[in-house]
């Protein structure tokens, strides 16, 4: 049984960074896609990256491109999202979630479809 554990979260100054970390246990294909969603108070939850490991094509949300960087540790089955240049309106809940269909990175919004298992979320707070 697949699982994804968030970690990483925290508070963090406007234009400041943090990084995120999702580790991956029990997945049995070598090629498959991970993502990173978002969701704030009171909001819809929002995709912000994916990479296909069939490719290592990452995608991007565009309120976060240039800002944020999606990467893959092999050997520690784990993915990071690198978060620079952080705004206020970066604050939510973060997720990370394991599908086995392939995403077009190109393709916006970032959709969850074809995610079947969901981290139990990490808080990112952008603030002063």
């Amino acid at each position: 049984q697949v699982q994804v554990v968030e970690s990483g979260g925290g508070l963090a100054q406007p234009g400041g960074s943090l990084t995120l970390s999702c580790a991956v246990s029990g997945a049995t294909l070598e090629y498959y896609t991970i993502g990173w969603f978002r969701q704030a108070p009171g909001k819809a939850r929002e995709g912000v990256s994916l990479i296909n490991f069939s490719d290592m094509n990452p995608g991007y949300a565009d309120s976060v491109k240039g800002r944020f960087t999606i990467s893959r540790d092999k050997a520690k089955n784990t993915v990071y999202l690198i978060m620079n240049s952080l705004k206020p309106e970066d604050t939510a809940v973060y997720y990370c979630a394991y599908g086995e269909a392939y995403h077009l990175p190109s393709i916006q919004p970032i959709g969850d479809w074809g995610f079947t298992t969901w981290g139990q979320g990490t808080q990112v707070t952008v603030s002063a």
